[in-house]
């Protein structure tokens, strides 16, 4: 018999959400990630802890990589513009926590919030269509 522990169990609960969920849930669990990351590096900039702050900068441009290699652009009108995003939020990251600025975690943070809002707007749309609508806008 195998005993589990909270920080396994939560694990294990972590890993299913994430396998379980259709592309627009694991979208929105994306963005809630990288905001995470980036309200807890600006909590780290702030009391002057830049080895942590770095390690949450550092996860966030690779959420942000992933979002942008994920990004089909062409497909939409306003994928070239959220491409163009992506790419200069993982530019100002990459300087902010090379010169050890906060401001450009405030300036992400900023830009990345609506957008995590909008897509939990979204989501939350299209789970509420019935039938055949709502499983295509998930799934």
């Amino acid at each position: 018999m195998t005993i589990t522990t909270g920080a396994t169990a939560r694990a294990a609960y972590v890993r299913d959400s994430i396998t379980s969920a259709s592309p627009a849930q694991a979208l929105t669990m994306l963005y809630d990630r990288l905001l995470l990351d980036l309200r807890w590096a600006e909590k780290s900039q702030g009391s002057g802890d830049w080895s942590a702050a770095s390690r949450h900068l550092i996860h966030a441009q690779d959420i942000i990589t992933e979002l942008a290699s994920t990004l089909k652009p062409q497909l939409w009108s306003g994928g070239p513009a959220l491409m163009s995003l992506y790419m200069y939020v993982l530019g100002i990251l990459r300087t902010g926590n090379a010169w050890r600025d906060t401001e450009p975690t405030l300036e992400a943070i900023e830009l990345l919030e609506p957008l995590r809002l909008a897509w939990h707007a979204s989501l939350d749309a299209s789970l509420s269509e019935p039938g055949p609508a709502r499983l295509s806008a998930v799934g």
